[in-house]
């Protein structure tokens, strides 16, 4: 029975009108995709980057003139360049140029500790780092462990000259000098207030500026050519245990989760977007990756923490999506501002990365209008969008979705492999085109992770009869209290509805009085102005015991001042259990 409610795929009765059950796919790399978009949409901009436009036609000459310099450096077909580099044009140039020099690029995130750093880029084999130079000191102190052999390093106040002299054309002839001075007066503040740090030698390896780098390049087309099956990008996401691990997706799983996507949320060339998510994480390659592959114009966000930002650029351009972790959402509606702006343009909100919950849900769309808000479920694994809520549908509340098409879901007891019934929580395994090739140089961790054609996701969700699926868990965040089963990401939201609590995650701890057993143990942020003292601990404990069955009651409740969180805005729960396992020894 169980086995037939996936197969069934009930979810394929819920779909949009515009979304087909299973979609033909183009046999075009990356590369022959970008190519097409340039001939079609040369003159429009692609990018808008802090005031100044970047056409089509102009990233095309700028990532010839790049991949022509790192094929000048001894860059060839699958080699791999690593970005480190927040979301500034030279990152998209970048990512380009390396599609058309034939190699491989992996997102090197500036959050990672320089043992993590050296690990990855060794892993993979690094031959060329492109970054920036506020982020410079991050890759000089791993050069002499690596054996990458240039450092292409960009700045933020790259790609802005220009800026004075458009403005002085359009103020002299719209306004006349006297505001044409005091609008280039601040604009020079702004320029000067743009940080910049200094670069330096590295013994053995070749450090060029990246404006240095493609001066004097040709710009005609650069096409080395590769087939679906290459790779694309080896994209590293966080082990359980042991170091990292390197997703190889190719180009037919990449390209494959482009067109789904494209269709499912109904994506044309005539958008503008805006997404604070990096280009160093897969999420922001994908949606950043697919609307430049698409025709689409995109803001370029160079810090995502930087909420005033993203308020002034919906203001002044007043884009039609806006893709965010929720912790970016979350700091726009704390900004009065942002309830204020007119979003009448804005087609919809886009969520993932980390759980949304259901009560700001209901907070954003009051703000951005109902129906306007879609949470969705990806992995870097899976290039990375398997299930989404619909666009034009009916989306519920805490829910991931539906599967994409050509996608197939099931989910599986963790512990006797069995499919789980209707209902009933199971590890989510999935199969689609979309899925990666595999991890880097790890067979073992392949073999365990890809099953049978199947992608076993580690995550544990539910499934409703109209075939919306719900994140109930980890499996590895899955607390297990004399037996019965805690499922922590459902405690974590009842907690989060307390009214004196601001944010929380509960993990599961050793108990020693039970070996093999585990306590649950919850971190909590308090909402400012509330004392966080035993008082407080026992009446969140009263409120959770009328909520939720007594095991599930956190035995250990610890106040702190932020939650550890990676730079998408995940709650990093391995980090909370250290910390806790760290108290409890003292």
């Amino acid at each position: 029975m169980a086995e037939d409610i996936y197969s069934q795929k009930p979810w394929l009765k819920n779909y949009d009108k515009n979304v087909p059950a299973t979609l033909q796919y183009e046999e075009k790399t990356f590369a022959e995709k970008w190519y097409e978009t340039v001939q079609k949409f040369g003159e429009k901009t692609a990018l808008i980057y802090m005031e100044n436009n970047i056409t089509y036609n102009q990233l095309d000459r700028l990532s010839n003139q790049l991949a022509a310099y790192l094929q000048k450096q001894g860059i060839k077909p699958g080699d791999v360049v690593g970005l480190c580099m927040p979301n500034v044009p030279a990152h998209y140039i970048s990512v380009i140029a390396v599609q058309k020099a034939g190699a491989v690029s992996t997102g090197l995130s500036p959050l990672l500790m320089p043992e993590e750093m050296e690990y990855q880029i060794n892993d993979c084999k690094v031959k060329a780092v492109i970054t920036i130079d506020v982020l410079f000191e991050k890759i000089r102190e791993v050069a002499d462990k690596c054996d990458f052999s240039t450092v292409i390093v960009t700045e933020i106040a790259d790609f802005l000259p220009g800026i004075k002299e458009k403005l002085a054309k359009a103020y002299i002839r719209q306004t006349g000098l006297g505001k044409l001075l005091k609008k280039v007066k601040k604009l020079d503040e702004k320029l000067k207030a743009i940080p910049a740090a200094p670069i330096s030698e590295l013994k053995g390896k070749k450090v060029v500026r990246f404006m240095d780098a493609v001066k004097g390049m040709p710009d005609q087309k650069v096409h080395e050519k590769r087939s679906m099956d290459d790779i694309i990008f080896i994209m590293y996401t966080g082990g359980t245990t042991g170091p990292a691990k390197g997703a190889m997706l190719t180009q037919r799983s990449y390209m494959s989760n482009r067109l789904q996507v494209l269709t499912y949320l109904d994506i044309k060339p005539d958008v503008m977007a805006i997404s604070a998510f990096p280009l160093f994480h897969i999420a922001g390659l994908a949606f950043g990756g697919f609307c430049i592959t698409n025709g689409a114009t995109q803001i370029c966000v160079p810090n995502p923490r930087d909420s005033q930002y993203i308020i002034n650029m919906l203001k002044e351009y007043k884009p039609n999506i806006v893709v965010n972790v929720p912790t970016v959402f979350y700091e726009l509606m704390k900004n009065p501002e942002f309830a204020k702006l007119d979003l009448s343009n804005l087609h919809w909100c886009l969520s993932a990365a980390a759980p949304f919950p259901e009560e700001n849900i209901k907070e954003l769309e009051g703000i951005i209008g109902e129906s306007k808000f879609i949470e969705l479920y990806g992995m870097t694994e899976t290039s990375p969008v398997t299930c989404c809520n619909p666009r034009y549908g009916k989306k519920k509340p805490g829910s991931i979705g539906m599967p994409l098409p050509d996608t197939e879901f099931k989910l599986v007891d963790p512990e006797t492999g069995q499919l789980a019934e209707l209902g009933q929580p199971g590890e989510i395994a999935v199969r689609g085109p979309q899925v990666m090739k595999g991890y880097y140089n790890k067979p073992e961790e392949t073999a365990h992770a890809l099953r049978d054609g199947w992608m076993y996701t580690g995550d544990v969700a539910k499934m409703d009869e109209d075939g919306y699926f719900f994140i109930v868990d980890r499996v590895k965040d899955m607390v297990i209290v004399s037996g019965f089963k805690v499922f922590t990401r459902e405690l974590d939201e009842v907690l989060a509805k307390h009214p004196d609590v601001d944010m929380a995650a509960s993990v599961g701890i050793p108990d020693p009085e039970r070996p093999g057993s585990e306590r649950v143990a919850a971190a909590i942020v308090l909402k400012p102005g509330v004392a966080g003292d035993d008082a407080k601990k026992e009446e969140i404990r009263a409120y959770l015991k009328e909520r939720v069955a007594p095991y599930k009651v956190p035995k250990v409740i610890e106040f702190v001042d932020q939650l550890p969180q990676s730079g998408v805005g995940k709650i990093l729960k391995r980090e909370l259990k250290e910390q806790f396992k760290d108290k409890l020894q003292r």
